[in-house]
């Protein structure tokens, strides 16, 4: 492979458009969570209700933007290519309606059993007064976001198959805006009538999981859709799609088991570590989003699409390619984040009931955290191709390899490293995901460019070092220059640091001649000249 697959420009616009959505939501959700810090900082309130939110969460990414997603758009790029469009939209019908309905009921027991689950998810937090009363409370009133957001992935599997990436990326926009107006209006408004405030943030989220589902289903009219409710259990795609799950189901369930044991660790540490560590998660997801999802979302058509006419020359060289420009974006985002975890959390956190001991604490999370945000991305590049591959199997294996390296590293770190210890567990446990997975993928694959890839990384790593090098020295260079303080000047330096590294990394990156870069830049140059 001496130069980028044929689809590399296609899927770096697709990326690009998902990345501009995906920033918005990310931009947005970063102004969600500082509501969150400025009314409740880190304790009591915000602790029930990351623990209340993470329950649904779970089945959420179980059933909903994980398996169900994964596996509809598997099978439903098969039939958009290979079938009429009646038995196309015959399929989608009878999906929706299944999905409604099994994930009303699993809503029904969620609410009927939030007691007990909060006491499993985190069992210390009856050593608090009233705590587990308040989780359980936004538990219930929570709990219908599984429905409305599990909806939302298949119509946004739709969409995407149909080449549509904006409107579906920005739902989460949709999400994080109904969450800010409808939470932060009740917030102030619900302890007038005796109720917590940390409750009109619960209402907020289910508001903003209505607007996520609905907000895309004008564009879904758009692309042709024709809803046809049916349900039939012996409908042969309806089944396949729930045999591609059963096995992502159980490879996912590793990953919330993971959730699961650092959510009971981080209750059993000083109040404040669950907020801690959930503040520093949000900000590893901005660059998550931004670059691992965004290139996952258009890779994914493009790869299902070459696995149904089995074109694996086509696949290969596009996975390839996907992989270098997510190594590209996400291996500098590592270096900033790891050196600029201080200042990017006070300043996007420390206002209100958020106090500098939080910020510390947190950015103590971030950095950890940051170590292994170019495997997030990576796996979810990965996975996709074994879906579309049909074979969900090592993606279990690789999920379940990596909560017995997440445990063990918790439970040798815990004592020394505290909130920490569970940070950096759960980096190190899906880097070794990431290197299982491509070992396995490799040979599913009878070998990929190696050498390509490495080329690659070689220049990415050569660049983000000349970047970091630059930060440590304008970092120095600030600390000894005398400048007024405030808010406005911590900003003002974040952002010219920020984009003075970006500048440094770019400026050296295409001087090393990273192909991907070179040729999306000689595009752009095209498309000014005409």
């Amino acid at each position: 492979m001496k130069k980028p697959a044929a689809d590399t420009g296609t899927i770096a616009r697709s990326a690009g458009t998902v990345s501009i959505a995906v920033m918005c939501s990310r931009v947005l959700g970063l102004v969600r969570e500082q509501a969150f810090a400025a009314l409740f900082g880190a304790g009591f309130a915000y602790d029930s209700f990351v623990v209340a939110f993470r329950i649904p969460n779970l089945l959420r990414d179980l059933f909903g933007e994980g398996a169900l997603s994964a596996a509809f758009v598997a099978v439903f790029s098969d039939y958009d290519a290979n079938r009429g469009k009646e038995e196309t939209m015959r399929l989608a019908g009878n999906v929706l309606v299944f999905f409604a309905i099994m994930l009303s009921l699993l809503t029904l027991l969620g609410i009927i059993f939030a007691n007990p689950l909060v006491l499993l998810l985190a069992p210390h937090f009856d050593q608090v007064a009233n705590k587990v009363e308040l989780t359980q409370q936004l538990t219930v009133i929570m709990f219908p976001f599984l429905i409305m957001v599990s909806l939302s992935a298949v119509v946004m599997g739709i969409l995407n198959t149909k080449g549509r990436f904006f409107i579906p990326a920005m739902s989460s926009s949709f999400f994080n805006l109904g969450s800010i107006v409808g939470g932060v209006g009740l917030a102030i408004l619900l302890p007038r009538f005796g109720q917590p405030a940390i409750v009109g943030m619960a209402i907020g989220t289910l508001v903003g999981g209505f607007l996520q589902l609905v907000g895309q289903l004008p564009t879904l009219r758009k692309s042709g859709f024709v809803f046809m409710p049916r349900l039939d259990l012996a409908d042969p795609g309806l089944r396949r799609i729930l045999r591609l799950m059963v096995p992502a189901v159980i490879g996912l369930s590793a990953t919330q088991i993971n959730i699961f044991v650092n959510t009971n660790f981080a209750s059993s540490l000083a109040q404040g570590s669950v907020s801690w560590l959930n503040y520093a998660f949000r900000l590893v997801q901005f660059p998550i989003g931004v670059f691992g999802v965004a290139i996952s979302i258009a890779t994914l058509p493009v790869i299902a699409r070459y696995a149904a006419v089995k074109d694996f020359a086509g696949l290969r060289e596009t996975y390839v390619s996907s992989l270098t420009i997510a190594f590209c974006l996400t291996i500098p985002a590592t270096v900033g984040l790891y050196l600029l975890a201080e200042p990017i959390v006070a300043v996007i956190f420390q206002h209100g009931n958020f106090t500098a001991f939080d910020t510390i604490k947190t950015a103590e999370a971030l950095s950890c955290y940051a170590l292994g945000l170019f495997a997030y991305s990576s796996v979810k590049i990965m996975v996709p191709v074994f879906y579309a591959l049909d074979d969900t199997r090592y993606p279990v294996i690789g999920s379940f390899l990596a909560v017995g390296g997440n445990i063990l590293i918790i439970l040798f770190c815990i004592d020394s490293l505290q909130h920490r210890a569970i940070a950096l567990a759960t980096s190190s446990a899906m880097a070794c995901n990431f290197l299982f997975l491509s070992v396995v993928l490799y040979k599913k694959l009878h070998g990929y460019s190696l050498s390509y890839l490495a080329a690659g990384l070689v220049k990415v790593l050569a660049a983000a070092m000349l970047m970091g090098g630059w930060l440590l020295f304008a970092q120095a260079w600030l600390k000894g220059v005398a400048l007024p303080g405030g808010m406005v000047t911590q900003l003002t330096v974040l952002l010219l640091l920020i984009a003075s590294a970006v500048a440094v990394y770019g400026v050296a990156l295409y001087w090393l001649r990273l192909k991907e870069l070179n040729m999306l830049v000689e595009r752009l140059g095209a498309k000014i000249a005409r």
